[in-house]
């Protein structure tokens, strides 16, 4: 499995088209590295780059970006609201995949003592990969910025961790880390006052505020450090700029930890705040990307502040999220770009091939074509897709049904498991076309020498392992979705039952028919022991299925009263 790293480099330009293009395309000449977005803004004079791939080539086009930089980006010219120290003012490595936080840590030392030798420019570390506890907070080594740097260079204690510790005029200096996801974020204020942005900002960010005297002077503990009062989100870095371009102010944010501080829980206390202020939230937007589980999180929660089912699709939840934090109010909010797992994927010719990105009719006409695959278990898989997503229907028809508000929750929860189980289906149709492709590719390997025979049989043994293991949780998740639609057929509304006795019909044929596909594979296996294990499971299923099917409809024949 590859480690997969992201890097989050942040440039002192914004405006300057041409002078990012240039950046990227450094960026993009190094294979095996994805270029994921580019979000400059005019106002902060500031673009965020991602990119994601191995850590070696990361290194690689990250090195080669803040070369780039600092041959065309003068700190001596630049002016903007967000603040910087240098012409790649930071540069974050994060891990995806596959790849520990230490890990990631001793990349960003690797790629710091690089530029820092080969670029002479003065390098920071920071978080992760901090040198000294007092220099994980990117703030505190960016106080003063790049106007302070001359002073700073010249302290024992502000020694860069690489690089010589001389000003740079025009490159000023860079700060290398490795850090968890960071989310930034922006929010919209009907307002142009920057003091009363900050005023939200200080409510709700981590460190808070000063406390003052009632002349307005800062009080002190008996060490003389200055007394604060906490802000209400745990791992989140805020202030209040006015941004031109717009004509309002934002409350800018760094969510640090997205599991102490969620993106939803975020916007609601600013517009807590806010509102308590005077003013109001209007909308809000999102630098960079944000990983699929955040967005899903937050349409959940506001529906759930609806008192409406969170048993609807991805899809959906993404619209939820987006209306109602106003992603969408400065610029069009694309969930293939900025949600990171579809962006992975966005342009894969692969995922372009799947199965279920096909329409109904595409899929009946490669499934009726002259080519084993798709074959029986991936039909079965969708059959059993379908036979779930009616029961779900019909648990989001009562959940929105007059009359019986009170029970919302009750077939939300419904509809949300039989969501999971939905989409566990939907993967297994592409998932034992791969399968079954997998023991062509075996079988297609070389048989001449010894050797090869030997590992062309175990590569048979392996894909025959996986052809067998997706029938199976086909077979599993067909038997797990028999009680939802049994409980919508005795519970739920009373004109859908019959859909729900679809599901019913559906849900056995997916079990029966992946049965099937578990058993004969089976018959090749060497391992006798586990074959038959698998044929007493599919067995056992099949007659499961009959049994819950056959109690379903006699339920829904008699509330039909036939």
């Amino acid at each position: 499995m590859k480690q997969l790293i992201e890097c989050v480099p942040n440039f002192s330009e914004g405006c300057d088209l041409s002078i990012i293009k240039q950046i990227t395309d450094a960026i993009e000449a190094v294979d095996g590295v994805k270029l994921l977005d580019v979000d400059p803004g005019k106002a902060t004079n500031r673009t965020v780059v991602t990119f994601v791939g191995e850590p070696a080539p990361v290194v690689e086009a990250a090195f080669r970006a803040i070369e780039k930089a600092c041959a065309l980006i003068d700190m001596r010219q630049h002016s903007g609201e967000h603040p910087r120290m240098g012409a790649t003012d930071v540069c974050p490595l994060i891990p995806i995949a596959h790849i520990s936080m230490e890990e990631t840590a001793e990349w960003a030392r690797r790629l710091g003592e690089r530029v820092g030798r080969e670029l002479e420019l003065p390098v920071y570390l920071y978080e992760a990969a901090a040198s000294r506890p007092e220099r994980r907070n990117l703030a505190s080594i960016r106080a003063g910025e790049y106007e302070a740097l001359p002073d700073k260079l010249s302290k024992p204690e502000w020694k860069p961790d690489f690089g010589p510790a001389r000003f740079n005029a025009q490159s000023g200096a860079t700060v290398i880390g490795a850090r968890d996801f960071l989310i930034a974020y922006n929010l919209n204020l009907n307002t142009t006052s920057t003091r009363r942005a900050n005023s939200v900002a200080f409510d709700v960010r981590e460190i808070g505020r000063v406390l003052t005297d009632a002349a307005g002077k800062p009080l002190k503990d008996a060490d003389g450090e200055p007394l604060r009062q906490p802000g209400t989100l745990k791992g989140v870095k805020g202030i209040g700029w006015f941004i031109e371009e717009y004509g309002i102010a934002q409350i800018s944010m760094n969510i640090t930890d997205i599991s102490a501080t969620p993106l939803h829980l975020a916007f609601e206390a600013c517009c807590d705040s806010a509102s308590r202020r005077g003013m109001r939230v209007t909308g809000s937007e999102l630098v960079g990307l944000v990983p699929l589980q955040v967005m899903l999180e937050a349409g959940r929660y506001f529906l759930k502040k609806q008192e409406r089912s969170v048993g609807v699709s991805e899809e959906e939840l993404i619209k939820i999220a987006v209306k109602s934090m106003g992603l969408d109010e400065l610029a069009p909010f694309d969930p293939q770009q900025k949600i990171i797992e579809y962006n992975l994927v966005k342009d894969d010719p692969s995922a372009a091939k799947k199965l279920i990105r096909k329409d109904l009719r595409a899929f009946a006409n490669e499934t009726a074509a002259e080519s084993p695959a798709p074959g029986g278990g991936s039909v079965s898989a969708y059959v059993g897709t379908l036979g779930v997503s009616l029961a779900t229907m019909v648990a989001n028809l009562s959940a929105h049904k007059r009359g019986w508000d009170e029970r919302w929750a009750e077939f939300s929860e419904a509809a949300d498991r039989g969501q999971r189980i939905k989409d566990a289906l939907l993967r297994a149709v592409d998932e034992d076309t791969e399968a079954f492709n997998a023991i062509m590719e075996a079988f297609g390997l070389p048989k001449g020498t010894p050797e090869e025979k030997a590992a062309r049989k175990a590569a048979i043994q392996k894909a025959t392992l996986g052809a067998i293991e997706v029938p199976l949780r086909v077979v599993r998740l067909g038997l797990e979705s028999f009680p939802l639609i049994r409980q919508m057929v005795e519970t739920g509304n009373p004109n859908s039952i019959t859909d729900a006795g679809v599901g019913a019909l559906c849900a056995r044929t997916a079990v029966l028919g992946a049965a099937l596909n578990a058993k004969v594979n089976a018959i090749d296996l060497e391992d006798k022991s586990y074959a038959a294990r698998v044929v007493a499971e599919a067995d056992a299923a099949m007659a499961d299925a009959a049994r819950l099917e056959a109690e379903i409809l006699a339920i829904v024949r008699e509330k039909m009263g036939v």
